[in-house]
């Protein structure tokens, strides 16, 4: 007896969105695929809810919401005229829905300590090509639009750019979450006001408050929230926590780890491995936030004195004191704390490196120029918002804003 027919034409009910549709069979069965289903165990802003508990939302919940916003972009788009096969319209909400399959526990910080130097786009675009073998090659076109090979160059703006469908979700979604409300955009208002010329996104006129509310909300998240000084120090913290575990881990100290976990703290990992190696993109796709809270929770009764302060400090809320500045702190000042720094906990001097964090953190609110976000003009040419706005101050959009830190135990007193 054959099975029934699965229905794959499923609607969810996203917190931000409302209902939202799964709009074709073959996006439904990658949402169903192991890696996509991953991205449920993985934190949308890492260790953001130590500072704003309601910030536990995930990438998966994130990757379907800029899925949807696509499918809107496209519908718009093809509303004023322009022609979207369904192919098209079907690569570029995959695009989009797998950008950030390549992304691993707690954000960044397993790319900054226990890979080496392997960013999460590379990995998710490992990811899109086993999918495309498993989906008998069903996903080129989303491939060749995330990679900007596809002739249509606009799709690609829509995953990604300066206004694609990433950022126009995340801010959204991490101000509701946060509940940061200065992050609020109107999407429903920019959608609507998307256009292409000459193969580029472009935002008519009457969008131009909304795209530089936009600009302004990514300003103030970011500070806010994503470079928040206290959520600094714990990403830093959780970097130093892998290193750590890491460097004991070759050094033959027995550590308890999950198996994914132990794969990557036992060996060095680069690129070239992973994309020639099988078994690297397969352990990768079994890491988790979970495996690394889990790892953590036990490492905190571990031997070593380092690693059992830093794990105390995330899973116990201990965190490090956090200084922020406009300019860099006095090499006297930083020199002082790592002595007593050193002296206080009985340190050697590698040790004191992971209690001591001193670097800095910058940001662009937009870049003019390269990757512009254009403002469609009545006379149909086109001018970069950084010139058509009157209300953003141009100086303070073509340089990064850079800001130091310097993180230490509470104990320390300055």
């Amino acid at each position: 007896m054959r099975g029934k027919k699965v229905n794959k034409r499923k609607i969810f009910n996203d917190p931000v969105y409302g209902f939202v549709t799964v709009p074709d069979e073959l996006i439904f069965d990658i949402i169903e695929h192991q890696y996509f289903q991953r991205l449920r165990r993985i934190k949308q802003l890492g260790l953001t809810h130590l500072v704003y508990p309601g910030a536990l939302h995930t990438r998966f919940h994130h990757s379907m919401g800029a899925m949807h916003l696509m499918t809107k972009a496209l519908t718009e788009l093809s509303f004023k005229g322009h022609s979207i096969s369904k192919e098209e319209y079907l690569g570029a909400s995959i695009s989009i829905l797998l950008h950030d399959i390549g992304h691993g526990p707690y954000s960044h910080a397993l790319e900054n300590s226990i890979v080496n130097d392997v960013s999460h786009e590379e990995i998710s675009k490992l990811f899109m090509d086993k999918l495309n073998v498993c989906f008998d090659g069903r996903l080129t076109t989303a491939i060749e639009i995330f990679n900007n090979t596809y002739h249509k160059t606009y799709l690609n703006g829509l995953v990604s750019g300066q206004l694609d469908m990433d950022r126009l979700d995340y801010l959204k979604r991490d101000s509701f979450f946060t509940g940061v409300s200065e992050g609020t955009v109107n999407y429903e208002r920019l959608l609507s006001m998307l256009n292409v010329l000459n193969d580029e996104v472009v935002v008519e006129e009457k969008g131009i408050y909304s795209v530089e509310k936009f600009i302004t909300a990514r300003r103030l998240m970011y500070w806010q929230v994503y470079l928040h000084k206290t959520v600094l120090a714990a990403e830093y913290t959780i970097m130093k926590v892998l290193k750590r575990a890491k460097e004991l881990r070759l050094r033959g100290v027995e550590l308890f780890a999950t198996p994914a976990l132990d794969y990557f703290l036992s060996s060095k990992i680069s690129l070239e491995e992973f994309e020639n190696n099988p078994e690297v993109l397969e352990n990768f796709s079994r890491l988790d936030d979970y495996d690394i809270s889990t790892s953590m929770k036990v490492w905190i009764s571990h031997d070593d004195k380092v690693l059992s302060f830093l794990c105390n400090s995330l899973i116990n809320r201990k965190l490090l004191k956090v200084e922020m500045q406009n300019h860099p702190f006095d090499p006297n000042i930083v020199a002082d704390i790592v002595k007593r720094t050193r002296s206080e906990y009985n340190l050697d001097d590698n040790e004191v490196d992971y209690f001591v964090i001193s670097d800095k953190t910058s940001n662009y609110t937009y870049k003019p120029g390269s990757n512009k976000i254009g403002i469609l003009q009545k006379n149909d040419s086109v001018i970069d918002i950084a010139e058509a706005s009157d209300q953003l101050n141009i100086s303070l959009l073509d340089k990064p804003t850079t800001k130091y830190f310097l993180a230490y135990p509470k104990s320390i007193r300055i």
